[in-house]
């Protein structure tokens, strides 16, 4: 089995805009040193179906179907604000504690 090999995001956006252009396979992958056909093949799929972000993959690393840096990122949202809202809960308890003493204070 052959090594992989990881090609720059600018690579693969050139490659898809020559592809996309008309250039042919040879021409492509004689120009960018790019092993294999269907590797430039994949990359137009992926910017003709949006996913556009594929493209900062590391190889082996590619997302499921559904998933992918927007579904991190709003997970990583989510975490942040949990934790926010138990701090803010924490605070209104002990805001009440405090209240409470100074109601048994003024008795």
């Amino acid at each position: 089995m052959g090594t992989r090999v990881s090609y720059p995001v600018e690579v693969k956006q050139k490659a898809v805009e020559m592809r996309l252009a008309g250039v042919p396979m040879k021409e492509i992958m004689q120009e960018l040193n790019i092993k294999n056909k269907t590797q430039v093949q994949t990359w137009v799929r992926w910017h003709k179906a949006g996913d556009t972000h594929r493209f900062e993959q590391p190889v082996g690393k590619q997302y499921t179907y559904g998933k992918g840096p927007e579904l991190e990122r709003l997970q990583a949202e989510n975490r942040y604000l949990s934790q926010q809202n138990e701090v803010l809960k924490e605070y209104e308890e002990l805001e009440r504690k405090l209240i409470r003493k100074r109601k048994l204070y003024l008795l």
